[in-house]
């Protein structure tokens, strides 16, 4: 049911956003504490306000009833910015952070280490490729990885 309801909102409802001028970084349709919960993540090079967050709501409000993408299943609409320290999953992630800092966690050790630093340089359906601080190119299989996070530096 989850990704049929995904599969309609990105048919129907993410171009009604993308015409806002806003890039839908993902749709989920998940159960949480208080049901059901239909959530669009999205962004814009200059960051997402709560303004933005409403008009977006307000504009997709009447397609999603109207296209019933839960089949009539009581859920929760949100619209959420995709937050600074979003994990990176896949190529809208990738290419919002190229070039930039990263820190990549590994479910097991490699050579004694967890975690790695670097420059995110490449990106695939196989993993995730890091340019450390000593020119040092390190390439991290998918499976390998637990969470690759952008650094936030203030």
């Amino acid at each position: 049911m989850a990704s049929k309801v995904v599969e309609k909102c990105n048919e129907h409802i993410v171009p009604i956003i993308e015409k806002m001028g806003y890039d839908v970084v993902e749709v989920e349709y998940a159960k949480k504490v208080d049901g059901m919960n239909l959530t669009f993540y999205i962004d814009k090079p200059e960051g997402i306000t709560l303004d933005d967050c409403e008009n977006v709501n307000n504009a997709i409000t009447d397609k999603l009833d109207e296209i019933n993408v839960s089949d009539d299943a009581p859920y929760i609409l949100n619209v959420s910015s995709a937050g600074l320290d979003r994990p990176i999953k896949n190529e809208k992630d990738f290419k919002r952070n190229f070039n930039k800092q990263v820190e990549i966690k590994l479910y097991v050790p490699i050579n004694k280490q967890k975690t790695y630093v670097g420059s995110l340089i490449g990106f695939d359906d196989n993993g995730y490729t890091i340019k450390t601080q000593n020119n040092e190119e390190l390439t991290f299989s998918k499976d390998a990885v637990a969470i690759c996070l952008p650094v936030i530096d203030f």
